[in-house]
């Protein structure tokens, strides 16, 4: 068995790890919203306002913090004002399956579901297709809580009081299906579109602007040069994980050999090089990093299961991307002096969901599991480590063989570790500078590599308690099995 050394001084703290780290992300894209949470009032399936109750109940337990709506590249098409009101205006949604949607979700059911799931909303704004004015009249139709056309109209829509909005996108991927734009363009762009985007609720709403696909730093570059932190609270960051590194031929979600599983793990260890790259550059423009990053779209992405709509882009979810899941939320907390939010793509039924349906059945994924197994990180104060652990020599490529965070809250400090060896246990050696661990209690998500929950009731992969550790003086020694995320609450 290889072993491990952490070491860490329990009172020695570096940056706060924001709960919006543990963000998601809800599209009009394939069955998130439609036939995904949304099921319509007169849906037999039990739900409050059209929305499922049990994925309101799932999605508590998890602890949501926030919630980005309605894209994706939806948003640069979507236009507001069609989607609020008894008579709404259907839209064909070209980005994803060139379907028809009768816009009964909108404004107003976003954010009564946000008010029920208690987690704050992050609108994506249209600037591709849309104008200001449409922007500025959202807006005002959201959080003005005095006498205004907009805020009447809300009233008529039966809500009295304005919503309260802390996070607005100005955009999304404007690099690409938000308008092709070139990044000084969208500086320009972006820079009229927020002089008028004014909260009347809120005058401390953080303005959000696109940022950089994965390793695209010429645009940070150039963003950075022509917005200042009066202009925006943050930039945002997508990398999505390709096993395979082609858009045409990802991989398959349930079937893959140890190759492409390695793959896929040093591909999603990458998001770390990046966020890491472009913080320099920000560094560069504003030493005071008043502007943060947000990586409002992260997770695997697989070729589409088969039989189903390819423009859905629904696609199981094994051990694997548990693994990867661990691994990411990891890196967020360790990059938390840069990462103030990230937000998993996405919610249910799309890419790396936490929930999936069919019918009335609902499953929670492996990657549900290590979110729950992740809460007590919301919230709390990185610890400082240093870590001595065994690389792996896999694939042509050497990869760390585990990933970990250290968090303290409330004097009780919690650790998640993830090992991506696929037939390797570790030893981990946790060591505090001085003090004696105490009161130790510890969880595990194991299971096969290529296991799945099903909706015929088979979950192998779930939360449980574990104990794979023992005290030995002042120190504690576990054992993280092979492809396994392991997590440990103790006090020094």
């Amino acid at each position: 068995m290889k072993t491990a050394y952490l070491k860490f001084d329990p009172n020695k703290t570096l940056s706060h790890i924001n709960k919006e780290i543990y963000g998601h992300f809800s599209e009009h894209l394939g069955r998130c919203i439609y036939g995904g949470m949304f099921v319509g009032k007169d849906s037999q399936i039990p739900n409050t306002n059209g929305v499922r109750n049990d994925v309101i109940e799932a999605l508590k337990e998890i602890g949501i913090p926030v919630l980005r709506w309605p894209g994706g590249c939806f948003a640069d098409e979507y236009h507001w004002h069609d989607g609020v009101g008894k008579d709404r205006k259907p839209i064909l949604n070209t980005n994803w399956g060139g379907v028809v949607e009768d816009n009964t979700f909108g404004t107003n059911e976003f954010f009564d579901l946000c008010e029920k799931l208690g987690c704050e909303p992050y609108l994506a704004g249209n600037l591709g297709s849309g104008t200001v004015r449409e922007l500025a009249s959202w807006l005002e139709y959201i959080t003005h809580g005095g006498n205004s056309p907009m805020a009447n109209e809300r009233r008529a829509n039966g809500r009295e009081k304005p919503w309260a909005l802390k996070y607005l996108g100005i955009g999304n991927e404007n690099w690409g299906c938000g308008g092709n734009m070139r990044a000084q363009a969208y500086a320009d762009q972006y820079r009229k579109y927020e002089t008028f985007a004014k909260n009347y609720s809120n005058p401390g709403m953080m303005k959000i602007a696109c940022g950089p696909n994965a390793d695209d730093y010429f645009w940070t570059e150039e963003l950075m040069q022509n917005l200042k932190p009066w202009h925006t609270g943050a930039i945002t960051l997508h990398y999505y994980t390709l096993p395979t590194g082609n858009w045409q031929k990802k991989g398959a979600a349930l079937t893959f050999d140890d190759d492409e599983y390695y793959e896929t793990i040093s591909k999603t260890l990458y998001m770390d090089e990046i966020i890491a790259k472009h913080g320099l550059i920000m560094d560069k423009y504003d030493p005071e990093r008043k502007i943060k990053l947000i990586v409002d779209e992260w997770g695997c992405w697989y070729d589409v299961e088969k039989g189903t709509n390819p423009g859905f882009l629904y696609q199981q979810n094994t051990m694997r991307d548990a693994i990867v899941a661990a691994a990411n939320l990891n890196i967020f907390n360790n990059r938390s002096d840069r990462v103030i939010m990230a937000n998993l793509a996405q919610v249910m039924n799309v890419l790396q969901s936490v929930l999936l349906s069919e019918g009335n059945r609902l499953v929670k994924t492996p990657t549900y599991h290590i979110f729950k197994m992740y809460l007590p990180h919301h919230d709390a104060e990185l610890v400082k480590t240093s870590l001595a652990a065994p690389e792996l020599e896999k694939a042509g490529k050497t990869i760390p063989m585990l990933t970990y965070s250290l968090s303290k809250k409330n004097e009780e400090l919690f650790l998640t570790v993830s090992n991506c060896s696929l037939d390797e246990d570790c030893e981990m050696l946790i060591d505090p500078e001085y003090g004696v661990i105490s009161g130790v209690s510890a969880q595990i998500v194991s299971s096969e590599i290529h296991a799945y929950n099903d909706f015929n009731g088979n979950t192998p992969v779930k939360l449980s308690d574990y104990n794979g550790f023992e005290k030995c003086k002042n120190k504690l020694i576990a054992t993280i099995p092979a492809h396994s995320v392991a997590s440990f609450k103790f006090k020094v």
